[in-house]
């Protein structure tokens, strides 16, 4: 039997980064066809208080592979976040779709009953179970920041819709 947490993770940060990978590949063709120098769009934001696109995507691949490796009881692999053009943020969601699937659902049985613990030691600390953790921080922090990129994109006038957001599922 898989477990549930490892279906209502692994497989949905897999299909959405997936899915992310081809919109930042349609944005990088788009910007070549049109002569648009790549780090307009790299650098996009949607208001100037809000992380420009390359962030988004660097936060949302750390959150796919951080919630992931909190739950499976294993070391995440870090990321300098240092990546500067499409072909860097390609390599960055292939590393992480890459760890998600050295995961097995084994690894997260047990796991919506585990305490995990953010930003420890700090005024910020923050307890939370598992199953809380998945549903209420780490997916929809992820789905944020997968939105985001997406909708940056978007109003930077890149042909994409709701099927590319989605993916394949």
């Amino acid at each position: 039997m898989t477990s549930s947490m490892y279906t209502f993770a692994v497989p949905v940060f897999k299909q959405m980064l997936i899915a992310l990978k081809a919109v930042l590949e349609q944005a990088s063709t788009h910007a070549t066809a049109h002569s648009i120098e790549p780090d307009a769009l790299l650098q996009a934001r949607l208001y100037p208080d809000m992380f420009a696109l390359a962030k988004q995507v660097q936060i949302a691949a750390d959150f796919a592979r951080g919630v992931s490796a909190r739950l499976a009881g294993v070391e995440a692999p870090t990321h300098e976040g240092l990546e500067k053009s499409f072909a860097d943020l390609d390599v960055l969601l292939a590393q992480t779709v890459s760890f998600l699937d050295g995961l097995s659902a084994s690894q997260f049985e047990g796991s919506e009953s585990k305490e995990i613990i953010l930003r420890p030691g700090t005024p910020k600390e923050k307890r939370l179970i598992g199953q809380n953790y998945l549903a209420n921080y780490g997916l929809p922090q992820f789905f944020f920041h997968v939105t985001t990129a997406y909708a940056i994109l978007r109003h930077n006038g890149i042909a994409i819709g709701k099927r590319d957001y989605m993916g394949v599922y």
